[in-house]
């Protein structure tokens, strides 16, 4: 540090009374290496006469000051037409502090980790506003079958909170029954736009209805209109979900241009947020459609991965269906590998919709960033995705890169750098509903409960034993587990394991629908364990939150999870989880050990690695034992995990740190 030298800037005092012009005055080293900005100032006197660059240009001329003027340039302001506002100065008198701080100068071996910081309600604020548009197959409490409902209708609200216009597009589900009263509230905009793809021009419409702050835009097609949920019906999946989510990323790109919601469109400068395959298309169209005809320069998109298992993936003779230039079939092509081919003819050929976004966003965020790199948990991408890992979850340094970053912005060559170490891998921790999942006053459950009176958790289990048709054994471990019956949640483990978890004195409760085979098999294990097993094929949203509450265990042996929603509401109503250690599941259960201080004050569950029947039996084994055997600290776990911060709040504001990155740099593509 005894090298560094710091060039003041010399700043005529507003109560100074030279006639002259207010000028700024740097020293030549600082003169003689301004390289990167564009330095300018303006004339405080219409009649002074402009210099040969017009009247925003700087003079040359040596001014004497007092050297209580003296300042150091930390930082310049420009407005949106590059010109500059304003510095950020620190006074000569400051600068003894200024240099103390131990994060602004590494002056050792140490590093700092930037990254997205969790911020308390109290200090969360917006500094820029932006118009955000998120675009999504399913958005609660209109359409859901999982997590990226939730994230989709809580999220933009949250946001909306903190300043931004939000806009969320989603498609207009029409099945005939009930379910459509959601859509009540939204009102036709009279206001049809035709999309070219699948051979012609697709008219589809807009419905709209402003709802906490955000505008909710319903894409309205007939091939939205039928029975089922929003992927297939009972019969599988929709053949035709390629047309139907095409449509929705066509509608999505041309919503902010031509509706006029709230007396203004959202325009040209919009923050996409795609979520998951069926919106993979949108930073595609965007590059692709809109950028090289000049719409759409000042956007910017980001690729949202819930879950990477599903990629929208076609024939490629369907790439002409999509309503992108031939050239553009290098973003979307893929070739199955050789063993996943089905028949020796095959070429493996193909369009991944996925793989588009992935290779034209400007920012990717995930909640499982380092499994979606590895071979066994990228299902294909991983190779991709590394490639991209400087702008995975936002981030855009490389993993572990040593970054310098100049104090004086550029403006000389000074010595004073930050050195830092930035981490890639970073995750943001999804929200929940506190309103909604909340013990103490949810309209779900036989009987309210908070963390200062839990008196009423055991009659919520008693309760779901008399509902079930389960004995009621108020002192017997209780098991739930809620979610889609399928691979990735982890059933195949729970089948292998039942037929031992059932010699063990608890009883098990499941909730779900999914794959025909496992709900057969929850049906046939009901017949077999009448006094221990229940499983309730479908989704019920009261039923959900009943075992939530009544439950002692919740048990989530997820493959993979990006972030997963189960496990906060179990332990918001003091349930305890048991996971697998993988995703947002480990980031956000604490295992907890007895024989550790640090353990007894952060854990809220436990889990378990490697994803075997036996490692996840041992955890079970732990927890049930805790339970019978150890209630202090059982209470202790509840307690812990029932005051955790779980409000969207903090995932909001880590949002608006990625936002801000995505707008840094130029478009991608």
């Amino acid at each position: 540090m005894d090298s560094l030298q710091l060039h003041p800037l010399l700043l005529l005092h507003p109560r100074a009374s030279s006639p002259s012009i207010r000028q700024l005055r740097f020293p030549s080293p600082l003169i003689l290496n301004f390289r990167n900005v564009n330095l300018r100032s303006f004339s405080a006197h219409a009649g002074d006469a402009a210099s040969h660059d017009g009247p925003f240009a700087f003079e040359e001329k040596i001014i004497s000051h007092p050297k209580d003027d003296r300042a150091l340039v930390l930082a310049r302001e420009t407005d949106d037409f590059g010109y500059l506002v304003g510095f950020r100065l620190i006074p000569e008198s400051g600068l003894e502090e200024f240099m103390s701080v131990p994060h602004a100068i590494a002056s050792s071996g140490e590093v700092e980790k930037p990254g997205i910081a969790v911020t308390d309600e109290a200090e969360a604020k917006t500094r820029v506003s932006h118009n955000i548009c998120f675009v999504t197959a399913e958005a609660a409490p209109y359409s859901k079958t999982g997590g990226l409902a939730d994230v989709c209708g809580s999220l933009p609200i949250a946001l909306a909170a903190r300043g931004h216009r939000v806009m969320v597009v989603t498609p207009r589900y029409i099945h005939g029954t009930a379910e459509d009263d959601k859509f009540a509230g939204a009102v036709d905009l009279d206001r049809c736009t035709k999309v070219m793809c699948f051979g012609g021009a697709q008219e589809v419409g807009f419905f709209h209805e402003f709802r906490e702050g955000v505008d909710w835009v319903f894409v309205d097609h007939p091939s939205f209109h039928r029975p089922g949920n929003p992927y297939g019906d009972k019969f599988g999946t929709f053949g035709d979900n390629q047309f139907r989510f095409t449509l929705l990323s066509h509608a999505a790109c041309e919503a902010p241009l031509v509706l006029s919601l709230g007396g203004f469109t959202y325009g040209e400068k919009c923050l996409f947020l795609a979520n998951d395959w069926h919106a993979s298309l949108v930073p595609v169209l965007l590059a692709a459609k809109y950028r090289p005809h000049g719409v759409y320069k000042d956007a910017r998109s980001i690729l949202v991965i819930h879950n990477i298992a599903h990629q929208g993936v076609e024939p490629a003779i369907t790439y002409a269906n999509l309503g992108l230039p031939p050239e553009w079939y290098g973003a979307l092509g893929w070739v199955f590998p050789t063993w996943a081919r089905t028949h020796a003819l095959d070429t493996g050929e193909a369009v991944n919709f996925l793989k588009g976004a992935i290779v034209t966003a400007d920012r990717i965020v995930t909640g499982y960033s380092w499994e979606i790199t590895t071979s066994e948990g990228g299902y294909g991408l991983h190779e991709l995705l590394n490639s991209r890992k400087s702008i995975l979850n936002g981030n855009a340094f490389e993993e572990n890169a040593n970054v310098t970053f100049d104090l004086s912005l550029n403006l000389c060559n000074l010595p004073l750098l930050y050195s830092v170490q930035v981490v890639v891998g970073q995750w943001i921790t999804n929200g929940i509903d506190v309103t909604e999942w909340d013990p103490a006053c949810d309209k779900h459950i036989a009987f309210n409960y908070s963390v200062d009176d839990l008196s009423g958790k055991p009659k919520c289990k008693i309760a779901l034993q008399n509902e079930l048709g389960l004995p009621v054994r108020p002192d017997c471990p209780l098991i739930g587990f809620i979610g889609r019956l399928d691979y990735q949640k982890g059933i195949d483990l729970i089948r292998l394991a039942m037929p031992e978890l059932m010699e063990a004195d608890v009883q098990f409760v499941m909730l779900g629908s999914g794959n025909p085979i496992y709900e057969d098999w929850m049906r046939a294990t009901e017949s077999a364990y009448r006094d221990k097993f229940r499983g309730w094929v479908g989704f019920n949203v009261p039923i959900s939150h009943k075992i939530t509450a009544g439950c002692d265990i919740l048990l989530m042996p997820s493959a993979f999870e990006p972030c997963g929603l189960n496990q906060l509401y179990a332990m918001r109503y003091g349930t305890i989880p048991v996971v697998h250690e993988t995703g947002g599941l480990r980031d956000t259960v604490h295992n907890f050990n007895p024989f550790t201080e640090e353990s007894k004050d952060e854990s809220t569950g436990w889990t378990f690695s490697p994803l075997t029947k036996e490692s996840m039996l041992v955890a079970l084994r732990y927890a049930i034992q805790t339970y019978n055997e150890h209630k202090p600290s059982w209470e202790g776990l509840m307690i812990r995990g029932m005051t955790k911060d779980y409000t969207w709040v903090n995932a909001a504001t880590q949002y608006e740190q990625i936002i801000e990155w995505a707008f840094i740099d130029p478009p991608y593509c």
